[in-house]
């Protein structure tokens, strides 16, 4: 870059570089693409004939397979699920993301699967219910383990089926070893 002075504005070609360099970076979605290209766009200006149009750059980026929503949310939904974060969270997360309809759709039942895997590991990593050194026995600690758990996304349900289990209810689905 020229010292002292601002970046060249984008033409459809430097436009194209710039799209091809953020998805060989990063693993990304359409309309993470699509909102990343708007917003180089505006802080480097156009210097094209014709104006840009990064909906559909990214929607040939997606064609040539080097965007996939799909494989994006699945992995998305297999890492915080790993992390302990529950459905609400999740599905959170993938709609900032910018999946939607289909995609969305598709890892539902992969977010449900996993609930009561996520919801121990959330459990365990942070010493709640039966991974508790100590039994809760105040009612203070009681609900904010309970907060907790529903602020990473877990159904009060669950919550409360996690938080009342014991260490015998853990042997006896071959979670105490995890």
């Amino acid at each position: 870059m020229r010292p002292n002075s601002s970046p060249r504005p984008l033409d459809p070609d430097a436009l194209d570089r710039l799209a091809l360099r953020y998805v060989e970076r990063y693993a990304t979605t359409r309309a993470k693409l699509r909102d990343y290209l708007i917003r180089k766009i505006r802080e480097r200006g156009w210097a094209g004939d014709v104006p840009p149009d990064p909906a559909a750059l990214a929607d040939r980026m997606a064609e040539l397979r080097y965007v996939d929503d799909r494989a994006f949310a699945e992995a998305r939904v297999r890492s915080l699920g790993r992390r302990g974060l529950g459905a609400r969270r999740i599905s959170g997360a993938l709609r900032a993301a910018g999946i939607t309809g289909d995609d969305a759709e598709a890892v539902r039942e992969d977010i449900d699967a996993q609930a009561d895997d996520s919801a121990l590991t959330f459990a365990r990593r942070k010493r709640l219910g039966p991974f508790a050194t100590a039994p809760a026995t105040d009612p203070k600690a009681r609900d904010r383990a309970f907060a907790a758990m529903l602020r990473a996304g877990h159904d009060p349900d669950q919550v409360r089926r996690i938080l009342g289990m014991t260490a015998d209810d853990l042997a006896r689905i071959g979670m105490e070893d995890r």
